[in-house]
């Protein structure tokens, strides 16, 4: 799995781009395109923060965070042994770097732009491709996480049970 991750991050990147794109030239802002009655649709909103609109003043700040973490994620993705952990780490990177993508070339300008934001689902935050990804890594590296703990816990009772025996 290790040598996919670069696959699996590029991937990521790529569709959200590729989504983003096409809704950009499709769609203006502020227009829905209703998908599923008003439950599910498509609206382009340009997002200077992160999740929730949260800190719309300190883009540069979100840009440096994605920058950083992704040169992290280079460094531990060789290192981890779990392909579900490796997994789950490409897919937030990929997210990060789609998101990334936008900060730096967007506008209004250079390392300052604005997230494209479309996927709007009920009366939840409006998000992208990328945040999707984010959101899965993370549910998938939780989930990696519980089942290592399991199996280290049986481990253990294991090898306490060869311990004890006579």
């Amino acid at each position: 799995m290790k040598r996919a991750a670069p696959i699996v991050i590029a991937l990521v990147a790529l569709l959200d781009q590729l989504s983003k794109s096409v809704i950009v030239a499709n769609l203006a802002p502020g227009q829905p395109l209703y998908l599923v009655g008003n439950w599910f649709r498509f609206l382009l909103v340009y997002n200077p923060g992160a999740a929730f609109s949260f800190g719309t003043g300190a883009t540069w700040v979100f840009t440096c965070i994605q920058i950083a973490f992704l040169i992290l994620a280079a460094i531990v993705i060789p290192r981890i042994k779990d392909s579900w952990s490796v997994l789950a780490l490409a897919l937030v990177a990929g997210g990060a770097l789609g998101n990334l993508i936008d900060r730096l070339f967007r506008e209004p300008t250079f390392f300052l732009g604005h997230v494209v934001d479309f996927i709007s689902v009920g009366s939840f935050a409006i998000f992208n491709l990328a945040d999707s990804a984010i959101t899965c890594g993370v549910i998938v590296f939780l989930i990696a996480s519980l089942t290592e703990q399991r199996r280290a816990s049986h481990r253990q009772a294991t090898d306490q049970e060869v311990v004890n025996e006579p």
